[in-house]
Order: structure tokens, then sequence, then C-alpha cells
């Protein structure tokens, strides 16, 4: 399977078995269109009139050596890796809700303004230690394990998640485990003295803004309903400086009211951050802030401004990182990454306050999809099973798609919302998917 497109003049073919990229000359990008609809032997019949023979003879030499190097039109071997896999799943992180409480009132929050539908309330220090127990237990050999402080708001229960820590950082030494911390913020309560501990501590922080004032501010509110934009933009920035720039994410969401959010990046990369992330609400129709398809194509055109400013700025020694747009194409995701993705029900896992296991922070409160407890372990195996068996070979959707080893069939969570099936993808997540890999190839071809 291979796929080509042309963005700013540049003609670029992905072949999807083998992972190679090439940018093609206009002459070679026509003959391998001919090849495709008509086979090879009717190339120069048809394209005679518009090249010379020359033209043709290169083209047709070059597109022959890519396939005998096993670059293009390669076969698909992956399918063949699945049996190996069938093992006792290891989980190697978990994502601790230490708040099921917020100070905002963002309008978008799939959950549920910080509880998640099931009350306020802040996890308990024990909880938390269980937790880090049950990871040591359920990890096996693997070494490097993962703990994401996660809510509503974190920094509401900050004392609790530095005994978590703490109490990680001592178990881990004594099992020979090397435990990495992330925490989520949305920085109201940043302070000298927590900044101070996270940047000790805590190897990455997501800090939480959505771009220019007034659509931070039309989105993200105090309870009160007052703005967030210049309370918070001094704590992120002096954050995001603290750490060099490195080792931090600002995290923004854009929906159909700011479809508009290459603006957004922009702003915050004019304010000096380097590490950008601002992605697509996830909303339920009806909301009136959520992406439609009829919004697909402008979105798009969107990303694609977004990465002509992205090299732009790179060639001018003013760039910055954007979250979708980083693809590694020399090593890439392992195999099992490829196929799978983020390992969730299976390899990550997240714990509420109460210390119930799900199989990622939005199935929370999903009784349904209730795997166990911190305190008696992973009781329900055949959730964990659905989800470990899940990848892009159960995705009719996914098997048939180019994009399906960078995107590893997309996320379960936001298929099971708009499908009730976490093998079901969500049409216009994948549509987004696919146009921010275009864009994150056509950069690696012009920088």
């Amino acid at each position: 399977m291979i796929h080509k497109f042309r963005m700013y003049d540049t003609n670029i073919v992905v072949d999807v078995n083998s992972g190679a990229v090439d940018v093609f000359d206009d002459v070679a990008y026509e003959v391998l269109d001919c090849w495709e609809k008509y086979g090879e032997n009717s190339i120069k019949q048809r394209l005679s009139g518009k090249y010379s023979e020359a033209q043709l003879d290169e083209a047709i030499s070059e597109i022959c050596a890519l396939k005998e190097e096993g670059l293009l039109f390669s076969e698909d071997i992956y399918e063949e890796y699945l049996p190996l896999w069938d093992r006792e799943s290891q989980v190697k992180a978990l994502c601790l809700h230490v708040a099921h409480d917020c100070n905002m009132r963002c309008r978008y929050c799939f959950a549920s303004t910080g509880d998640f539908g099931t009350g306020r309330k802040l996890m308990k220090a024990e909880t938390g230690k269980k937790a880090i127990d049950f990871l040591i237990r359920e990890s096996g050999t693997r070494r490097n394990l993962e703990i994401d402080f996660f809510g509503g708001e974190p920094l509401l229960n900050f004392n609790v998640v530095k005994e978590i820590i703490d109490y990680a950082t001592k178990e881990g030494e004594k099992h020979n485990k090397n435990f990495r911390f992330t925490l989520t913020t949305n920085a109201l309560l940043l302070n000298e003295e927590r900044k101070k501990y996270i940047n000790e501590h805590i190897g990455n922080i997501v800090l939480s803004i959505d771009g220019r004032r007034e659509v931070n501010d039309k989105m993200r509110t105090r309870v009160d309903g007052s703005g967030t934009y210049d309370a918070i933009l001094p704590k992120i920035k002096d954050m995001a400086d603290s750490r060099n720039q490195y080792n931090y994410y600002v995290r923004g969401t854009f929906t159909r009211e700011n479809s508009d959010f290459s603006k957004d990046v922009i702003h915050l990369a004019d304010l000096g951050f380097k590490q950008i992330s601002v992605e697509p609400v996830v909303a339920a129709d009806g909301s009136g802030y959520e992406i439609r398809e009829e919004d697909v194509p402008e979105i798009c055109k969107e990303y694609e401004k977004l990465a002509y400013e992205y090299v732009k700025r790179k060639k001018e020694n003013r760039g910055f990182n954007f979250f979708h747009f980083l693809i590694d194409l020399e090593q890439g995701p392992c195999v099992a990454k490829r196929l799978t993705g983020c390992g969730s029900g299976h390899e990550y896992l997240a714990v509420s306050p109460e210390g119930d296991l799900y199989p990622c922070h939005q199935f929370v409160g999903m009784e349904d999809f209730k795997i166990g407890n911190v305190n008696t372990g992973i009781e329900n195996r055949e959730i964990q099973e659905m989800f470990k068996k899940s990848n892009v070979y159960t995705k009719k959707e996914c098997r048939d798609c180019w994009a399906k080893f960078y995107c590893s069939g997309g996320c379960a969570a936001n298929a099971y919302q708009f499908n009730k099936d976490i093998n079901l993808p969500y049409k216009i997540g994948c549509a987004l998917e696919r146009k921010r890999i275009e864009c994150a190839l056509w950069i690696k071809a012009n920088t």
C-alpha cells in the first residue's frame, strides 16, 4: 500500500508497510500515478506526449529501484507479529486521579467540571500508595514505570501528590523500579514553592491554556465565570522558563468556535513557548462547539498553514515543537506501538480517588469498564483482554488506512464515545489525524 499527496509544491510518497517516505519530482509522481492506475507497461504510451523518453526512463528506473529495495509497494508483514503477543499483560503506567474536583469550569470539560460524574472528592495518600504497590506488582520485569497525576486539578491535593512521590521513590529503590512522574495542571495554584518541588521531582508537566486571551477566557473560566488567561499566563511562562523550555507542554483545546486555531498556536509560540500542543475538542453532538464533518476541510487548511509557519520559523532559528508534527522517520515506534497504540486497558490504567481501576482517564466513572481496585487487583480480565486484543487489524477502517502505523488505530475512548465500540474509530478524529501526519511528513521533507 502506498499513499501519495502534494502539499505546497512538494510531492510526497509514503510506502505504508516499510515506512519509507520519498519526495518525487513531477515526472516520477505522475509516472507512479499512471503505474498504479494502468500498470507499468502502459506508462510510456500514456505519458509520451507530455514527457520525453529519457525523462520517463529515468522515472521508471527510480521507481523500480525503490521496489527492489523494498521501499515501494512492499508487503505487509506486521500481522504475523500478533500471535507473538499472546502473553500476560504487564502494567507500566498509571494515571492517578488525585482530585475529582476543580477550581475551574471549562465549558468543554469531558470530566463533568472535574468530578467525572461521581461527586467531588480527593484521593487519600493511602490509596495512592496502594496504587504504587499495585503497579510494582503488576509491572513484572519492567523497570521504567510512569505515574501521571491528573484531575480535576491535582494541585488541590498537592500534599498527597508529594506523599505518593516520596513513597514511590522509596519503594522503587527497593524493587529496582524507576518512576517517572507527570502532572497536568490549570496553573491557577502554582506558586514558587510548588514550582520548586515540581522541578525537583516531576519529570514532565502539562500546563493548560487555549491560546489567545479571548479564546481561552471564553472556554476556560473560574467557578465565578471570570477568565483565567491573565492569572495563569505569567505562571506557566515562568514554569516553562524555569525548565529551560524542555520537559513540559502548554496544552490547549480548540473547538469549532476557534477553528482558526493555528493563530492560537502561533500566539503561544510568539509568547516564547517552545513545546506546544493544541488538540481538537472531543465533544458530544449538540454541545454547540463540537467539531463537525463540515468543519474538517477548514481545520485541515489550518494545519497546513501551521505547518508552513512551523518550517519558516525553524529556518529562521526561532522554531518551536508542535506535538502532532513530531514524527521520527528513522527509529519510530516499535512494532507493538505501531499496531496497538497507547496500551490503554492493559499496559496503562487510570485510578479513581477510591482506587478503582479503569482502562484510561476517559473511562473513569463508567462502571461497565471498571477493571478492579488497587486493593484487590485486576478482577475483570475480560475488559483487559478486550483492550489488549484491539489493534489496527481488528478494525476494518484501520486495516485499509495508509496512516495506521502512525496513529496505531486512534483513541479507544473516542471510538467508544461516538460509536460505542473501541474497535470502530472516530471518523472525524481519523480525518484530522491523517492531515496532521501529512503535514508532519511535509515538514520532514522541508527541514
